[in-house]
């Protein structure tokens, strides 16, 4: 990991230069910069480092500068300087943030050690994020710059309590990242994660049964918007009274099927319950959004299925990864993970064209294998929907009351091919 920086901004060269001279005898990395601008350019997400900041600048006022390095990432330390009566101000850049604020004419021994405790805590907040993004690669597949962001967020509220919102269609790993937050999180030892699907079904006494089972723990809380009003304002007020009464807080994730400000607009979710448990955001991208990953996630879901069946790898064509990155994938990860797994068994799935079962040799009559190709072509298509009869009749393009049949024939259950997204 990179040495910790100390990034000092001021208009004042002078004030730069003491500042300078100041970090040099302490031994400690700094760099000074009068353009603010040019100082936020430096900083990432993982960026090692505290910012002592001057709020008064003709270019870009300090509390300007101040709330674009929170958007960067809320946790990075930031020094106020102010000056002499100008306490209101620093009050309220604290209230957005900033870990301390010193008055001038500046105390020296107390500014450097100011420095020395942030830099201590950032240090280990990023060796720790660092690790936590290591595991979660192991876990989360792929390559794309959309999974590399996903990683990193996963990380990072894995080692806070904070609420957390993850949006994105069926299908994408919605559920994956949520238990992967839970799992690397440290109150995953004490608890198991529960789980709470919203339907027009679910009561208001349910939730409540469902909350204090995770008392202290984690909540997973699918399909929110389908809460009435009442509902909802019956979890703001229970989630408040933990923060105000002190008493044991559940973790909240939420899983949302639509963007938020559209469930808003639509009051199909209250802005109250929106804001309070959006302290942590994952927006998960749709697959075909990021074809860097689908051959990774192919590989990755054909060796689990491989490994499975007892089987050895099969050999996979450039041209067939090919022809699966230029799919649309209206199934998403889990219709990706249905074609690795019926490669894996010898159906070469040519997605969006004609089927070709041409791994198999012809060691069954005709007849036989023309059942267990229909056999296994419904069960994909009810794989791909989740058990829906209706969308996978008419992604099959037969009427459903002869799917049903053919499902009759073969023995299928469609609740058997229910699965969450």
């Amino acid at each position: 990991m990179t040495k910790s920086t100390v990034l000092l901004i001021d208009d004042d060269q002078d004030v730069l230069d003491s500042y300078t001279h100041l970090m040099s005898i302490a031994g400690i990395t700094s760099k000074a910069l009068l353009n603010p601008e040019s100082a936020l350019s430096l900083i990432t997400p993982d960026w090692n480092g505290v910012v002592v900041l001057d709020m008064y600048m003709p270019q870009m006022h300090g509390m300007d500068v101040l709330k674009a390095i929170k958007s960067i990432d809320e946790r990075i330390p930031v020094i106020v300087i102010t000056g002499h009566g100008d306490i209101p101000m620093a009050v309220e850049a604290v209230k957005l943030g900033a870990c301390d604020f010193l008055e001038k004419p500046i105390n020296p021994p107390q500014l450097l050690g100011l420095i020395k405790q942030h830099i201590d805590q950032r240090r280990y907040f990023i060796e720790q994020k660092l690790s936590l993004t290591r595991s979660v690669k192991k876990e989360l597949v792929g390559k794309s710059a959309q999974i590399e962001r996903i990683r990193s967020h996963i990380a990072q509220y894995a080692m806070l309590n904070n609420h957390v919102v993850i949006c994105g269609e069926s299908g994408v790993g919605r559920h994956t990242i949520a238990y992967l937050i839970h799992q690397l999180s440290s109150s995953a030892k004490a608890k198991p994660i529960a789980e709470l699907a919203i339907s027009n079904k679910t009561t208001i006494e349910l939730l409540d049964d469902k909350l204090k089972e995770s008392s202290g723990g984690c909540l997973l809380l699918d399909n929110i918007e389908q809460m009435s009003d009442e509902m909802q304002r019956h979890l703001i007020q229970v989630l408040l009274n933990q923060e105000r009464l002190n008493i044991p807080r559940t973790r909240i994730i939420a899983i949302l099927g639509a963007e938020s400000e559209q469930l808003i607009a639509n009051n199909h979710l209250l802005p109250e319950l929106y804001y309070l448990l959006n302290q942590g955001v994952i927006e998960v991208p749709l697959l075909k959004q990021r074809p860097d990953d689908i051959a990774a996630l192919f590989h990755y879901f054909l060796k689990q299925s491989c490994n499975k069946l007892g089987k050895s790898l099969p050999a996979v064509e450039s041209s067939y990864l090919s022809l699966l990155r230029a799919h649309d994938w209206p199934g998403n990860v889990r219709e990706l993970r249905n074609v690795a797994e019926l490669y894996a068994i010898g159906i070469v799935k040519l997605t969006g064209k004609d089927r070709v079962y041409n791994q198999v040799e012809m060691t069954s009559p005709l007849d036989e294998l023309v059942d267990d190709y229909e056999k296994q072509i419904i069960e994909d298509a009810l794989f791909l929907y989740s058990g829906r009869v209706a969308e996978a009749a008419n992604y099959l393009q037969i009427p459903r009351k002869k799917l049903y049949l053919r499902m009759k024939k073969h023995g299928i259950e469609k609740d058997e091919y229910k699965s969450r997204g």
